[in-house]
């Protein structure tokens, strides 16, 4: 089925948790030496923790009201896939976007909707000017796997405030072509 993609607007941005996040997480990576450790993990995974919702709409508004680039994708009316790139730029050369968020409904995984909102996000980063996108991501195998596939690699440069925010993220980064 073809899904509709487009910009969210800001009374949208609470849609966001209706997207389905389960998961099974069989395996947790932890980074040790400079290297992904993968430990064995079973993780039912549902829903939304209520402060993480509270603080990531915080997130999340503050990055639309910078001009963050929020990305649905939706099957009708239903949002079904969504990815967040932060427009302001950090690390010590300026050149890097943040991937604040990116999400696929569990039942649509594997039918290409993340590497299709991953994309996007990297073609309007580039567009902006960056070099580079800045992930933190959330540990699970699954997860990281993922942006192994589109090319992330771990990061040499480790942004310490998100690095404070989720100690237990994988921070990755993508080279933009």
């Amino acid at each position: 089925m073809q899904r509709q993609f487009r910009q969210l607007e800001r009374q949208e941005i609470s849609g966001l948790w209706s997207i389905d996040r389960s998961e099974l997480i069989g395996g947790l990576y932890r980074l040790e030496e400079g290297a992904l450790v993968l430990e064995k993990a079973s993780i039912k995974m549902s829903g939304w923790p209520a402060d993480e919702i509270d603080r990531d709409t915080a997130i999340l508004l503050d990055c639309f009201d910078h001009g963050g680039f929020l990305l649905g994708a939706f099957d009708h009316a239903r949002l079904v896939a969504a990815c967040v790139l932060d427009c302001r730029f950090m690390g010590a050369s300026t050149d890097q976007l943040q991937l604040k968020f990116l999400h696929v409904s569990q039942a649509l995984r594997g039918e290409g909707l993340g590497r299709e909102l991953f994309d996007r996000a990297a073609q309007r980063a580039k567009i902006l000017g960056a070099r580079k996108l800045y992930i933190s991501a959330t540990p699970s195998e699954n997860t990281i796997r993922f942006y192994q596939t589109m090319g992330c690699t771990l990061t040499d440069e480790l942004d310490a405030d998100l690095f404070a925010l989720e100690p237990q993220d994988i921070h990755m980064e993508f080279v933009l072509p």
